[in-house]
């Protein structure tokens, strides 16, 4: 019984033990890079289901509602103290209006905020236009 024992020891410590030690790591290391990058060139969305297409946010207008947008820049225009990016997601586009400084022209981004909707009457005619907070 002792040299069977002896015998699995053996295999281990060779060159089998090796293979799997450095295959384990590659897994993981190949894992660790994938969840670095950005998955918007594959198509998927980053967060998943929640994702709110703008053609349906711009329908409900719910003021103050938290949700995600996901979409492409398009345009960026520098305000007072932050910066507005309008975003197209295929659907339809909408402003966001945050802090973040880096966003530039053709960047595939997704942003959580809250909805907003700004009032803009002019006579008897309501020309508002809804629009995103960025948290």
């Amino acid at each position: 019984m002792q040299k069977v024992k002896n015998l699995n020891f053996s295999v281990l410590d060779s060159h089998g033990f090796v293979v799997l030690t450095r295959l384990g790591l590659t897994f993981l290391l190949l894992v660790g890079l994938l969840s670095c990058g950005s998955l918007g060139y594959l198509g998927i969305n980053a967060i998943g289901a929640n994702i709110t297409q703008i053609q349906d946010l711009k329908a409900q207008q719910e003021d103050g509602k938290t949700l995600y947008v996901q979409g492409k820049v398009e345009k960026r225009v520098p305000l007072l103290n932050r910066y507005a990016y309008e975003i197209n997601d295929s659907t339809g586009k909408i402003w966001v209006v945050t802090n973040q400084t880096a966003l530039h022209q053709g960047a595939q981004v997704v942003i959580k905020g809250k909805v907003r909707y700004q009032s803009i009457p002019l006579g008897d005619k309501e020309y508002g236009e809804v629009y995103i907070d960025e948290e």
